[in-house]
């Protein structure tokens, strides 16, 4: 990260655990925005296997979920296929230009 990035400290409560951690002032909301997340996985997965399960499996299946959702949403915005076609397009489009 950078150097002259202000940073603030912010305390994120995660299933009744407050974590202090320093953050960009600018990213302050996604910490917080992620902090909800991890709080509604947590709840959900708790509300199902509690008595079920330990409690440090409930944490895992929660953190499965949200990398799961996480790597989802990253392969959404891959535009490399895209790009890779636009290129063999393009390459078609001038060798049948130079052609005609």
């Amino acid at each position: 990260m950078e150097e002259n990035v202000k940073k603030q400290h912010i305390t994120i409560n995660v299933y009744d655990t407050p974590i202090s951690i320093m953050v960009p002032q600018e990213q302050e909301q996604w910490y917080r925005e992620a902090g909800s997340m991890i709080n509604e996985r947590l709840n959900a997965y708790f509300s199902i296997y509690k008595g079920l399960k330990n409690d440090k499996e409930i944490l895992y299946y929660a953190m499965i979920d949200i990398a799961l959702r996480c790597v989802t949403e990253s392969k959404k915005n891959d535009v490399s296929p895209i790009t890779d076609i636009l290129s063999t397009l393009s390459s078609e489009i001038e060798d049948a230009l130079k052609k005609a």
